[in-house]
């Protein structure tokens, strides 16, 4: 049997475009509207998870309403010459009367019952069209500030968006910064036993060449030697103690 038709309506309908430079977090925003009668739950899935933070990325739209998906791209490396293929897919059911338990929802429905979209994702460059643009609406930010309107019932809404847009944008700059000063820290962290380790095996080294000499030339003044060698060398390792005892014994 195959599955029945996408209830809402997507927008974009197939490519979610993001514009770069991707140097920083790049936002694609996604609107799902629902002209049915009935309430629809949604969940958007996407093949390459760590690279994006969607949110929000499930929930539930009563009839007739529209939810806005912020889908936020994270930094990278840009080759043009290489194609994305990270691709989204917007999975929906009609949600049941008085719906409280979402994972059991979608754990148990069935195929027929599942609708789906499909979305590509579209990486594009800045033209320099755009950058001009970019500069002419700067220019023109102050005096746009500089003009004082009330607010309306609309514009409050969007402000409120905008502001858990940007609290979410920090969070992602935070966590990314976050990660890269634990794998600094990993890095060196595997440095500092490699040089710890070169530095046992030339203790060991040397003090084998130093007993073996003991060895051969065993008086007392050589013994003596010897002992402040070792506690010289190897004062900041515990087996100083030990090497003393071997010393003392080899001349009795």
């Amino acid at each position: 049997m195959s599955k029945p038709d996408q209830v809402l309506i997507l927008d974009p309908p197939c490519d979610l475009k993001f514009k770069g430079p991707f140097t920083d977090v790049v936002t694609s925003n996604l609107k799902l509207k629902n002209p049915s009668e009935r309430r629809v739950c949604f969940k958007v899935k996407t093949t390459a998870p760590r690279r994006y933070c969607v949110r929000p990325n499930s929930g539930v739209i009563d009839a007739g309403a529209t939810v806005n998906i912020s889908v936020m791209l994270q930094p990278f490396d840009y080759d043009p010459n290489e194609k994305s293929k990270h691709k989204f897919m917007v999975l929906t059911i009609f949600a049941p009367p008085n719906v409280t338990d979402m994972d059991s929802l979608w754990r148990d429905a069935k195929s027929d019952e599942l609708m789906d979209s499909k979305l590509r994702c579209v990486f594009e460059l800045p033209s320099e069209n755009d950058k001009v643009n970019d500069i002419e609406a700067t220019r023109a930010a102050p005096a746009m500030n500089s003009v004082k309107a009330e607010p309306t019932s609309a514009a409050m809404p969007a402000a409120a968006d905008d502001a858990e847009m940007k609290k979410m944008l920090e969070r992602c700059k935070r966590l990314q910064s976050e990660v890269n000063k634990l794998s600094e820290e990993n890095r060196q962290l595997k440095v500092r036993r490699a040089d710890e380790s070169d530095c046992v095996k030339h203790w060991l080294l040397l003090f084998s060449r130093m007993l073996n000499f003991f060895i051969i030339h065993g008086d007392a003044d050589v013994h003596n030697s010897f002992v402040a060698s070792v506690e010289q060398l190897g004062r900041q390792y515990f087996i100083i103690s030990i090497l003393q005892s071997w010393a003392i014994g080899l001349t009795s």
